[in-house]
């Protein structure tokens, strides 16, 4: 039978056994709807209210300040037009290697008569806060910036963003996604004023996610109906994520430091494995300054689709750092803006660590990398584009 190993966390994650059995019951006794006054109604209140207090804690920030979303696209969505709808028209700041759901949100408000500034990233593909200084106008309504990076890694420098929005009074959001329950956020200390965040990159389920909105922030809403999350966000709660949503985060609270530090060293054995073995290869990313359970490979000479084939015959499941558009495989837009070579690209593979991966899952997947890579490049000539 075929070794299964798992590789793809930053994508998303199977459900925390904890997790899963205080979500069971929100589907079959206590069914009510959260909205109604009746015992039914209020017995789904409960769950949903510690769901979000258990959030806030884990943030320090008020219960009153947090909106329960469908997931992080959605919050993205809602962070960036609600702070631009609530203001009129303006520019907006945000980077070259955003999640789509920022990134293509700031491209669509353009079309509304916003001006946009899509900052640069160096070879590591991290902001330069200067740069976002100088992108800075007086007609700049909000600044959009991801925690990390979902394809390399890469933590950017919130903390310096955050005192430059501050010092000029523009509301910071932050797509937190890739961060929250990975690593200790302090929205006060980094200057976020709106912060988006996803149930299933933390071991909770899907379809629900999450959106912290400092309390004074002039937001609209996009998504109109009744009088839910406080008249910011219409439709009936997703009561069952949400109770997942806030028991994963829990569970991440307690579990957050120590898993940090085993991923991190997991990886350092990975890429230490995939190097020794591997030629032309690189570590794609910040060295130090990254998530601890990613590494991103450039393979050299090699089209990542074919890697990701052949690791998933031998039961390895890892992302591929490019994307299939019109019949055209092409570099993704975050690799683009490293200035990462087209030979090099064409070739990244993101490997995502999680809490199931054990060390002999680390030496089985850098055994099974080494004799994939010598085959494909038999078959596509060394110097080939």
């Amino acid at each position: 039978m075929t070794r299964r190993v798992y590789l793809d966390h930053n994508a998303s994650t199977p459900v925390h056994p904890e997790v899963m059995a205080e979500m069971l019951p929100y589907f079959t006794d206590l069914y009510g709807n959260p909205s109604s006054i009746h015992a039914f109604g209020r017995d789904a209140r409960e769950g949903v209210d510690l769901a979000r207090e258990r959030i806030a804690r884990f943030l320090k920030v008020s219960p009153q300040e947090l909106v329960f979303t469908s997931g992080g696209t959605e919050s993205d969505n809602f962070a960036v037009k609600g702070l631009a709808w609530a203001r009129g028209r303006g520019h907006l700041i945000t980077s070259r290697v955003e999640h789509h759901a920022v990134f293509r949100t700031c491209q669509a408000l353009e079309g509304f008569g916003f001006e946009g500034t899509y900052v640069g990233v160096d070879g590591y593909g991290m902001l330069d806060p200067d740069e976002v200084r100088r992108a800075i106008r007086p007609d700049t309504v909000a600044i959009s910036v991801m925690h990390a990076n979902s394809e390399v890694g890469t933590i950017q420098p919130i903390g310096e963003i955050g005192r430059l929005a501050r010092e000029r009074k523009i509301p910071l959001h932050v797509d937190a996604v890739q961060t929250f329950g990975k690593i200790p956020i302090d929205v006060d200390a980094l200057g976020i004023d709106l912060l988006s965040f996803s149930g299933h990159k933390i071991y909770g389920p899907k379809g629900i996610g999450g959106l912290y909105v400092r309390k004074g922030t002039k937001m609209v809403s996009i998504q109109h109906g009744g009088e839910h999350e406080r008249r910011r966000r219409a439709g009936t709660e997703n009561v069952p994520g949400i109770v997942g949503l806030g028991k994963a985060v829990e569970v991440r609270a307690r579990d957050m430091r120590a898993e940090a530090e085993r991923l991190t060293a997991l990886r350092t054995r990975f890429w230490e494995g995939v190097r020794a073995r591997v030629p032309e290869v690189r570590l794609s990313g910040h060295p130090t300054e990254r998530l601890p359970g990613t590494a991103s490979l450039l393979v050299r000479h090699v089209e990542s689709e074919s890697i990701v084939l052949g690791l998933d015959l031998k039961g390895i499941g890892v992302s591929a750092g490019s994307a299939c558009t019109a019949g055209n495989v092409e570099p993704s837009h975050v690799l683009v803006a490293m200035g990462v070579p087209l030979d090099w690209a064409m070739g990244a593979v993101r490997c995502s660590l999680g809490r199931s991966t054990t060390a002999e899952d680390i030496d089985y997947v850098v055994a099974c990398l080494e004799p994939i890579v010598k085959k494909l490049r038999q078959v596509l000539p060394v110097g080939a584009a």
